[in-house]
C-alpha cells in the first residue's frame, strides 16, 4: 500500500511537471483568449528610449570580434546604444583589445570576483533607462532591441526575457540534438507563460530590464539571470516574453560538457528556491506563485529525484506483488521506464562511437539532466559550487 502511495505521487510529479503543466497553461490561455482579453504589443516606432547593450566576459578573446560586429549590427539607432563591457579577472588580452574600440566604454579590474559582482559594478556606469543583459558568445537577431523596447512600452513591463536559440547541424551529437528540442519547449511554455501572466525567469543570453529596477544582488548568486528578473515580478511587475529577441549560440561540445553546466545551474536553481521562498506565497504573488512552482521549483528540485526513485519504487511493487504482465498498469509503466532506460544506454553507446541518431540522443539527454539535477542538488548542499564558474566548452 506504502509503495502504491509512493508510485502514485512520483508518476503524478512527473507527468505535471514535464506534461501537465504544460496542458493546464495552454487550456487557461485558450480559455483568456475566448473570454478575456489577449495581450496585444502594439508596435510603437516612436518609442526609442536610450538603451545599454550590456556584456560582461571573462577570457572571451575568440567571441570578440564577432559579438562587437553583431552589436554593431543591430537594428537600432546607434546613437541611442551605450555599449558596456566588464571583463573582471580577464587576462587573455580581451580588455585590451576591447578598448582599441573608442564606442565601447571598457571597465576592467584584475581581479576575479565572479559574474554577479561584476554585474554589480558595471550597473553603476549604466546611463540608459533601459539595460540589456547579453552573454560574450552569442549572437542578437537584428531585430532584437526593437523587440525589446517594443514590450517596454507596456509600463506594467519590468523585464523583457529574449528566446535562445541553439544553433542546429544536419550531424548533431546527443548534447545539441537534447538542448536544441529542450529550449524549444522551453521558449512554448515561456511564451504560454506570458500569454497567460508573466514569464518565469529569464536567461542570461538575452535579457532586459528597466534600470530603474536593478538593485545589487549578493555576489555569491550563481543565477544571476533569475534572481535578477524574479524579483522584479516579485515586486508586482510583469516579466514579458519576447520570442522575435533572439540570441542563438552552439550547443555544448559534448555530454560531459553539458553535464558540467547543468550542474552547476542546478545548484544555482536550489539557491533561487531557498533565496525566493516568499515568491511561492499565493497570497501576496497571486499566480505568479503557481507559475514559478510549476515550471521552475518542481523542475529544479522534486522532479529529478521522482524520476529515479519512480523506478525502484515500480521494481519493488512489481517484484513483491508478481505484476510483471504487460496488461497490468504497474507492469506496464515498469517496461516502459526499461525501454526508456535501455534508449538512453544505447544513446549514451552511439554517442560514445561518433554515431549520430537523434531518437535515441533525446532521452540519453533527459537522462543526463536529471541525473545532473541531483549532483547539483547535493553540490549546493555541501556548498561546494563556486560562483566563478568554469566555462562549458561549446560546438564549433
Amino acid at each position: 500500500m506504502i509503495l502504491s502511495v509512493f508510485f502514485w505521487i512520483f508518476l503524478f510529479l512527473l507527468f505535471y511537471t514535464y506534461v501537465g503543466y504544460a496542458l493546464v497553461l495552454w487550456f487557461f490561455v485558450g480559455l483568456k483568449k475566448l473570454f478575456g482579453s489577449r495581450k496585444v504589443l502594439v508596435e510603437n516606432e516612436a518609442y526609442e528610449p536610450e538603451v545599454c547593450l550590456f556584456v560582461t566576459a571573462f577570457n572571451e578573446k575568440d567571441y570578440i570580434d564577432q559579438k562587437v560586429e553583431n552589436a554593431f549590427s543591430l537594428d537600432y539607432p546607434k546613437d541611442k546604444i551605450q555599449y558596456v563591457w566588464v571583463t573582471d579577472g580577464s587576462d587573455d588580452g580581451s580588455p585590451e583589445l576591447l578598448k582599441k574600440i573608442e564606442e565601447l566604454e571598457v571597465y576592467h579590474q584584475p581581479e576575479r570576483r565572479g559574474k554577479m559582482h561584476a554585474m554589480n559594478r558595471g550597473m553603476k556606469f549604466v546611463k540608459a533607462p533601459i539595460v540589456i543583459f547579453s552573454d560574450s558568445n552569442t549572437l542578437l537577431g537584428k531585430q532584437s532591441i526593437r523587440e525589446i523596447v517594443n514590450c517596454f512600452s507596456n509600463p506594467n513591463v519590468g523585464c523583457v526575457a529574449g528566446e535562445k536559440r541553439i544553433v542546429q547541424k544536419d550531424e548533431e551529437a546527443a548534447a545539441g540534438a537534447g538542448e536544441g528540442l529542450y529550449w524549444k519547449m522551453e521558449s512554448w511554455i515561456k511564451r504560454k507563460d506570458w500569454e497567460l501572466n508573466s514569464a518565469v525567469g529569464a536567461v542570461g543570453e538575452l535579457f532586459a530590464i528597466r534600470t530603474e529596477l536593478f538593485e545589487n544582488v549578493e555576489t555569491d548568486t550563481l543565477l544571476d539571470d533569475f534572481i535578477i528578473s524574479l524579483r522584479i515580478a516579485q515586486s508586482g511587475y510583469k516579466i514579458a516574453y519576447a520570442p522575435n529577441a533572439y540570441a542563438e549560440e552552439t550547443a555544448s561540445f559534448n555530454v560531459k560538457e553539458e553535464l558540467k553546466r547543468k550542474v552547476r545551474i542546478a545548484a544555482g536553481g536550489i539557491q533561487t528556491i531557498v533565496r525566493l521562498k516568499g515568491l511561492l506565497n499565493p497570497f501576496k504573488n497571486g499566480i505568479l506563485s503557481w507559475q514559478y512552482f510549476s515550471h521552475k521549483v518542481l523542475r529544479w528540485a522534486f522532479a529529478p529525484p521522482a524520476l529515479f526513485l519512480l523506478f525502484l519504487t515500480n521494481l519493488f511493487l512489481v517484484l513483491n506483488n508478481d505484476l510483471w504482465s504487460v496488461s497490468n498498469f504497474y507492469g506496464f509503466v515498469f517496461y516502459l521506464q526499461v525501454l526508456c532506460y535501455l534508449a538512453a544506454a544505447l544513446g549514451w553507446y552511439f554517442e560514445n562511437r561518433k554515431v549520430r541518431m537523434k531518437v535515441l540522443f533525446v532521452p540519453y539527454y533527459f537522462l543526463m539532466i536529471n541525473y545532473a539535477a541531483i549532483l547539483g542538488i547535493v553540490r549546493y548542499v555541501k556548498g561546494q559550487q563556486s560562483v566563478n564558474w568554469e566555462k562549458s566548452k561549446r560546438a564549433g
